[in-house]
């Protein structure tokens, strides 16, 4: 009985390693995906966010989930969307940025507590978390290593003259890009082994 117990935490463990591996290379390529086809990634969370919107709407009119919960589920929506207007270019200290990050927080918040008060099926409070909370913000995260490599602009408020312009900073080898594209790469290059080429 004990051997068969320690197999099973072993084999758990296992399936978490395999599931973290599949998990980290499905997002390593949605995020190479976003980075090649900015602007069809752009129209897919574009209507991402039209649908999730229209789920809300549909709770709205034909259940009876507080008013508060579906309002602060077409705010976060109304936000979404004006991140959305200079993608893929994402400014984290931008007022809608803050405000959407804010407001995803607090709307995880009332779900909770709403649904551990009232009682709902797992797979209905499954997929209010997975439609109306997670798929979005989800979709955004990824997009993130997309503002990479975006092509500077001149209409910055910068001049192009000294150490400080918009081709100097962009082209500057010390500006590393902290996203989640360049996470994995960088985990893929430390942790597999790199094939080494022949000389002859």
């Amino acid at each position: 009985m004990f051997f068969f117990y320690m197999l099973s935490i072993f084999s758990l463990i296992l399936q978490l390693v395999f599931a973290t591996l599949a998990i980290g290379a499905g997002l390593y390529y949605l995020a190479e995906l976003v980075e090649e086809y900015t602007v069809m990634a752009k129209n897919i969370i574009t209507w991402m966010v039209i649908i999730t919107a229209g789920i809300h709407i549909g709770l709205l009119i034909f259940e009876e989930l507080p008013l508060i919960l579906n309002s602060m589920g077409l705010v976060q929506q109304f936000l979404h969307g004006l991140l959305l207007k200079d993608f893929p270019v994402v400014r984290p200290t931008g007022y809608a940025f803050i405000l959407a990050i804010l407001n995803l927080i607090s709307h995880h918040y009332v779900a909770f507590r709403y649904f551990g008060l009232a009682f709902y099926p797992f797979s209905e409070v499954l997929a209010y978390f997975t439609l109306c909370l997670w798929t979005v913000p989800f979709a955004l995260f990824i997009s993130l290593s997309a503002n990479d490599y975006v092509l500077p602009v001149t209409g910055e408020k910068q001049h192009l003259l000294g150490d400080n312009n918009v081709v100097t900073d962009y082209l500057s080898p010390k500006s590393k890009p902290y996203s989640l594209l360049s996470f994995f790469t960088l985990a893929k290059d430390s942790i597999l082994p790199q094939r080494s080429k022949k000389a002859f």
